[in-house]
């Protein structure tokens, strides 16, 4: 019966990480039994240890595809266009699987491939700021032809229009979907290898330890808060970690900050944080930040287009600006002061990610998308 339904192929390439596993499971979940997903991963059984897919939805998650990987060259495009042919849509993540874009451009009409939407939302070593000219120019060339391209900020989409010279037709600005009935749940205080004890307040931060993230200078704000019931709490782990020891070891902070790993289950923290915090320009689209929105928490981060644009007004006019060390500072000193503050601008945050990220919606918002597409009801 299954084979009935409208088939979707997702190509991805590159280094999967695991919260790219998880966001395109939970969108196949979100979507329902009324399609049948094939998944493409350029690293072996990237997803194969996901068993959680929703009850009655087919996914295949080792079809057989050209490696999208190499050259850009006329028999490889051909080989990886002829593999879109049996599908009624197809679905390319990041510029990693750009070349699958441009086989559709070259070859739909010749082909009779189906409809492509391409995602981008992960920029790698470029940034909205400072793109590469070289991969700009392959997008606009390659992007030529799809059904859409769905970006999930503001500054991405200004990007697209600008840089990428897609119409404004084509360029769909969807955030990410979260289930915020998940981080209205209480969270034990033992739910990390840390326990928060009675009277503890957490800034927590959820982040690769890169340099992007800046988390020396996150150290040296938190360090500005006088009360003692105050600890700074980091989940993740990376190459900066050093650094960002070092920096608590010279301002004789130990007691006060922890970087308990990246935890078995982050998404669980944070109901225990009391602020939610980043210093530097993580990603392109700051996921945790969301779902610390969606658990009705403060925000202090820098005043991105992207940051300011999410967050409720109320917490937008108190954000710092990017680098200002002393303005972060300014904000955990308030924050971890004004209770009253701290609460309404949680209440509005978590308010604003119900209204704008809840994941029904945003799949409601991508159904209608690929039905448009397809021409075809699921």
């Amino acid at each position: 019966m299954s084979r009935d339904l409208p088939h979707v192929l997702h190509l991805y390439s590159g280094v999967t990480e695991d919260g790219e596993v998880r966001r395109v499971r939970d969108l196949v979940n979100a979507l329902g039994t009324g399609l049948r997903h094939s998944i493409v991963f350029a690293e072996d059984g990237a997803m194969l240890g996901y068993k959680d897919f929703a009850r009655g939805i087919d996914v295949d998650l080792s079809p057989e595809f050209p490696s999208l990987e190499g050259r850009p060259l006329p028999g490889r495009l051909t080989r990886i266009a002829r593999t879109m042919q049996p599908y009624d849509l197809v679905l390319s993540y990041n510029y990693g699987a750009i070349d699958a874009a441009m086989a559709h451009t070259l070859f739909k009409d010749a082909f009779g491939l189906p409809p492509l939407i391409h995602f981008e939302d992960d920029l790698g070593t470029e940034s909205a700021a400072r793109p590469s000219r070289g991969r700009s120019w392959y997008r606009r060339i390659a992007l030529g032809k799809t059904a859409g391209l769905v970006v999930p900020t503001e500054e991405l989409e200004e990007l697209a229009l600008v840089e990428w010279q897609q119409p404004l037709g084509r360029v769909k600005h969807i955030p990410f979907g979260i289930d915020t009935r998940l981080f209205a749940m209480r969270a034990k205080p033992d739910a990390l290898r840390l326990i928060k004890h009675p009277g503890e307040k957490w800034i927590g931060a959820v982040t690769p330890l890169g340099e992007a993230a800046n988390l020396p200078m996150l150290v040296r704000a938190f360090a500005g808060i006088e009360d003692e019931n105050w600890h700074l709490v980091i989940l993740g782990e990376g190459p900066a970690r050093g650094a960002i020891e070092r920096e608590v070891d010279r301002l004789e902070i130990n007691d006060h900050v922890h970087l308990p790993g990246p935890g078995r289950d982050p998404d669980r923290a944070f109901d225990l944080f009391d602020v939610f915090a980043m210093a530097g320009d993580e990603a392109p689209y700051p996921f945790a930040m969301a779902k610390a929105m969606a658990a009705g928490l403060p925000i202090a981060a820098p005043a991105t287009k992207t940051i300011g644009g999410m967050v409720d007004e109320g917490n937008a006019h108190l954000l710092s600006a990017p680098g200002n060390e002393a303005r972060l500072t300014e904000l955990f000193r308030r924050l971890a002061t004004d209770k009253p503050l701290r609460e309404e601008l949680g209440e509005a945050n978590r308010a604003r990610a119900v209204g704008r990220l809840e994941q029904d919606k945003i799949a409601a918002t991508f159904r209608r998308l690929f039905t448009s597409a397809m021409k075809r009801e699921f």
